[in-house]
């Protein structure tokens, strides 16, 4: 439940913090958007997943987070390669991603270890 807690703790201020950064960026709406639909699912479905109807529902709810992460790396690294994001920043919201990433990834393989 620890793990729970501090996840959901995390991927909120992760969002927070990739919400405030596009308020920054004036151009390219759609790349914003996707930027944000994904940054926030994060939380959204960690969230879901905690309610989840069973242990294989809650596996999969946590590897779609994983792919949520995944995608959000790959529109923060977008972004900084078209220079409207700060290699310090950008560093910074990785490494918050990263280790929202290295705790579902214990958490889904704690997961699949105990449904066996």
């Amino acid at each position: 439940m620890v793990a729970e807690s501090k996840l959901s703790e995390l991927s909120m201020d992760f969002a927070v913090k990739v919400l405030k950064q596009c308020d920054s960026i004036k151009r390219h709406h759609s790349l914003i958007n996707q930027l944000e639909r994904s940054a926030t699912s994060i939380g959204a479905n960690i969230r879901e997943a905690n309610y989840a109807h069973s242990r294989a529902d809650f596996i999969s709810k946590l590897q779609i987070v994983l792919k949520e992460c995944y995608e959000t790396a790959y529109w923060l690294e977008l972004l900084q390669k078209a220079e409207l994001i700060s290699a310090d920043i950008l560093s910074t919201l990785l490494h918050d991603c990263g280790s929202i990433r290295r705790i579902l990834i214990s958490s889904v393989n704690t997961a699949k270890k105990n449904n066996l």
